[in-house]
């Protein structure tokens, strides 16, 4: 899978006010997992700028942020549109 949205400055813009409504409170400001919910999940936060993280392919991240998983929710209703998916991908690999 390709991103058909280059990660330029506006889609990291429009990621980053995605990130901050759906994201940030669990996986926190710097992507690091240590957001203020982020002690309450079963799961592990992992850093988005680990390298196991950084090796995931885009369409790995997609998968995951969208389609959710274990304590992470679906966001395939809740981000509702196209672009505003492949932002928030494209942001959470910029960290």
């Amino acid at each position: 899978m390709k991103s058909p949205y280059a990660a330029d400055q506006a889609s990291l813009a429009l990621g980053k006010t995605v990130y901050g409504t759906h994201c940030k409170s669990c996986h926190g400001t710097k992507g690091d997992g240590q957001g203020p919910k982020a002690s309450s999940l079963d799961t592990e936060m992992r850093s988005f700028s680990s390298a196991a993280f950084k090796a995931q392919s885009i369409g790995e991240v997609f998968y995951k942020t969208i389609i959710g998983r274990k304590d992470m929710p679906k966001y395939e209703k809740k981000i509702a549109d196209v672009e505003e998916k492949w932002a928030v991908v494209n942001y959470i690999r910029s960290f």
